[in-house]
């Protein structure tokens, strides 16, 4: 068992970038292309992963002289706020980790074989976000099968939620076929988001705003360009955190070269996606019918080249300080999440359809409420972290505590119970 556990593990820790052309690959011998073509589909869409991490990281090391600056405030705090990458790997640590890829494997496929479902989840290496309220119920009442069963309800609920977002998403992002499976964004933060557009329907003049930046790059000519967007942003970012001039060039650049190089990347990774879903579509026609649909379900780094996306995440940055300072009692800086807050851009700027106005009002409030209960569930974040192999030292947290909704669900009804 413990030689099984080391081998997924393992593999895990390559990365998606090695993960999912070797996913993508079986996938497509599985939907019948030729070895072949499934071959250079894997490799596409590894090697325009690659590249979107690559770019989302030139994005974050142009921003960081920024998170840099604020993150001098993070003094005197007691709970230390860690990254993403270290809760995923203190996640798959825990006894069960080992079964959840090939349950959920097993249970989309018999799902979307009796179509219960339209997506396929071949984003292996989120699962992190099943198996992190997974090990939280593990870890608060001391039962494997309950954290096992968490984890599984976890992954097939996304499943619904995908679904239900795939058409926008699509359309708006221009990723037909694909949907997005990353389960803290899509069953949290584009929910939230939609019944937050529904109340701004409501408020007047602020329902009648619109800001969205293909109607605003129309009318501002060269200004609309999202390079030259993304120079005026690092510009904007550099200036209100005081950087010399050497500094504020190289943001500014970083941030218009990550606005350029982002959409790239994923419309090379679409370059394998979009034969493998091709031949799953073909493949389901002929299974269950020609009214079968199959969205392939994708990491929420795919919508992340938008120019919404990176204004108001390069805007939320000052923004997420400032709401750190408006939480009662807060006894953490938010670090890692100054650099994780790209991620709530997509599913906000789709819910929004774009509107830049709308998408930093549903991230302000989502972000609030993401520090709010993030520093409320401290207690049961360390408790998690000490039935996995990675130690810390006092109290932590992380932003799956504030934004992933097996979290949430999980702690309170903890507390709930005494």
């Amino acid at each position: 068992m413990d030689a099984l556990l080391d081998f997924f593990q393992e593999f895990v820790n390559l990365g998606a970038a090695v993960l999912l052309p070797v996913v993508i690959a079986i996938l497509g011998k599985f939907f019948r292309m030729k070895w072949g073509k499934a071959i250079k589909a894997g490799l596409m869409v590894g090697i325009g992963f690659q590249g979107l991490v690559l770019a989302v990281n030139l994005l974050i090391e142009s921003v960081q002289p920024v998170m840099d600056y604020y993150s001098a405030l993070g003094k005197g705090y007691d709970v230390l706020e860690i990254g993403f990458a270290a809760l995923g790997a203190a996640a798959w640590t825990v006894p069960f980790a080992v079964f959840v890829i090939p349950t959920l494997i097993i249970v989309n496929l018999l799902l979307v074989k009796f179509k219960v479902t339209k997506v396929l989840n071949v984003d292996i290496w989120n699962f992190m976000h099943f198996l992190v309220p997974g090990a939280l119920a593990y870890a608060l009442f001391g039962n494997v099968i309950l954290g096992f069963v968490v984890a599984i309800v976890c992954g097939v609920v996304t499943l619904f939620f995908a679904q239900w977002v795939a058409p926008k998403w699509g359309e708006f992002f221009g990723l037909e076929g694909t949907t997005c499976t990353t389960f803290s964004f899509v069953a949290y933060v584009y929910p939230f988001s939609v019944g937050l557009n529904k109340i701004i329907d409501h408020i007047p003049g602020l329902n009648h705003l619109d800001a969205n930046i293909d109607r605003l790059g129309e009318k501002l000519g060269i200004f609309g360009d999202p390079a030259i967007i993304g120079l005026l942003v690092g510009a904007f970012l550099s200036l209100l955190t005081k950087q010399d001039l050497g500094s504020l060039l190289t943001i500014s650049m970083g941030v218009a070269a990550a606005m350029v190089l982002i959409p790239r990347m994923v419309s090379i990774m679409m370059e394998g996606l979009t034969p493998l879903g091709n031949a799953a579509n073909d493949y389901m026609h002929e299974k269950v019918g020609d009214d079968a649909e199959l969205y392939i379900g994708m990491d929420i780094a795919l919508g992340l080249g938008d120019p919404a996306c990176i204004t108001c995440t390069a805007i939320m940055i000052p923004v997420t300080v400032l709401l750190s300072f408006l939480v009662p009692g807060m006894r953490f800086f938010p670090l890692g999440i100054l650099g994780e807050v790209c991620y709530l851009s997509p599913m906000c700027v789709v819910a929004s359809k774009g509107n830049v106005v709308r998408t930093l009002i549903c991230m302000s409030i989502i972000m609030f409420f993401t520090l709010f209960f993030a520093n409320m569930f401290a207690p049961e974040a360390t408790q998690m972290l000490s039935v996995t192999g990675v130690s810390f030292s006092g109290t932590v947290t992380a932003s799956h505590f504030g934004w992933n909704p097996g979290n949430l669900i999980v702690c309170l009804f903890h507390k709930l119970l005494g």
